[in-house]
């Protein structure tokens, strides 16, 4: 095994005591904000909140993590994570991504 088989990869997961989802982002809308489709069925326009505007760049099909806003959690939601292609591997792999696909 090379040694970057050997590294162990740590992925990072929704956390459902916060209320985070897996999404996978359908259209890119402009102002930092998308549609995604979360794990739980629904579409909801995402934005990416100012401290990871500069950090993280979200691109359509793009698997994220969304939190839900308070108010109209229905159709509202921030993306807190984006996963890398190496991480979307490991996901679906394990079964984590079945419900977006």
């Amino acid at each position: 095994m090379s040694e970057e088989e050997q590294q162990e990869l740590r992925v990072r997961l929704p956390k459902k005591g916060k209320g985070e989802l897996f999404g996978v982002v359908t259209a890119e809308l402009g102002g930092a904000r998308f549609a995604c489709l979360c794990s739980d069925g629904k579409e909801r326009i995402c934005r990416v909140p100012g401290r990871f505007r500069r950090k993280v760049w979200v691109r359509e099909g793009n698997y994220v993590i969304v939190v839900p806003w308070s108010v109209e959690g229905d159709k509202r939601g921030d993306i807190v994570w984006r996963y890398k292609k190496l991480e979307v591997e490991w996901l679906n792999a394990r079964g984590y991504l079945k419900e977006l696909q």
